[in-house]
């Protein structure tokens, strides 16, 4: 399953008839993390009325919860949760905050107020697609160096590391589901001479080009 993750955490807030929905969204590892966070958003918004939530925790969004805290029965946390779904994120959670303006919103304004609290600290956070892939060494003679670099533009491979001795030895990283013809593609451009050594699995994600590892 595809999924995406937090690499920045986002704020929004919402105001409703006065009432005002003040949300953030973080990226958690384990349901006792997520539980420590919501600990302290109440601890923080201790005047608040309510502070609902949702998070979904696991590599195929196994894990899933939330609350209205009080609020009327689905008005709050499954609507927010809605949120992570669509967007497939996972080990993410939301915390909605809200102080109340005097005026009773309904179902329907709840609903509106705190899911729009919810996207818009999706919209102020940083995601991104959480990928499988590999890392490996070659060990490139540098002559070979110019080559390589010019197949990395091509966007299947990237560079993760480089270690300047009698040759070079490239660290690389790809796609798991490219593995296969990036190897077949390193032999070919080296005539047979280089082969991806000391491969493993790996998880990682991109920021604006740059490769982030998990």
């Amino acid at each position: 399953m595809e999924t995406n993750i937090i690499l920045k955490s986002g704020e929004g807030c919402v105001e409703e008839k006065k009432s005002r929905f003040i949300a953030a969204l973080v990226s958690v590892a384990t349901e006792e993390e997520a539980e420590a966070y919501i600990a302290s958003v109440k601890k923080k918004y201790y005047d608040a009325r309510h502070n609902c939530y949702a998070y979904i925790i696991g590599n195929n969004m196994e894990k899933k919860k939330c609350s209205d805290d009080g609020e009327p029965s689905g008005t709050a946390g499954r609507p927010m949760l809605e949120v992570l779904e669509k967007n497939n994120l996972t080990n993410a959670l939301v915390v909605v905050t809200r102080y109340f303006g005097g005026t009773l919103l309904g179902t329907g304004g709840l609903l509106r107020a705190y899911q729009g609290a919810a996207i818009e600290a999706y919209k102020d956070a940083t995601t991104s697609r959480k990928m499988a892939g590999r890392a490996f060494i070659i060990n490139c003679p540098y002559p070979m160096l110019g080559k390589f670099e010019r197949y990395a533009e091509g966007g299947k491979v990237h560079f993760l590391n480089r270690d300047y001795g009698e040759n070079i030895i490239l660290k690389l990283l790809c796609e798991d589901k490219d593995y296969e013809s990036v190897a077949a593609d390193i032999t070919e451009m080296s005539e047979g001479k280089i082969s991806p050594e000391n491969v493993e699995n790996i998880e990682y994600a991109e920021d604006n080009g740059k490769i982030i590892l998990l």
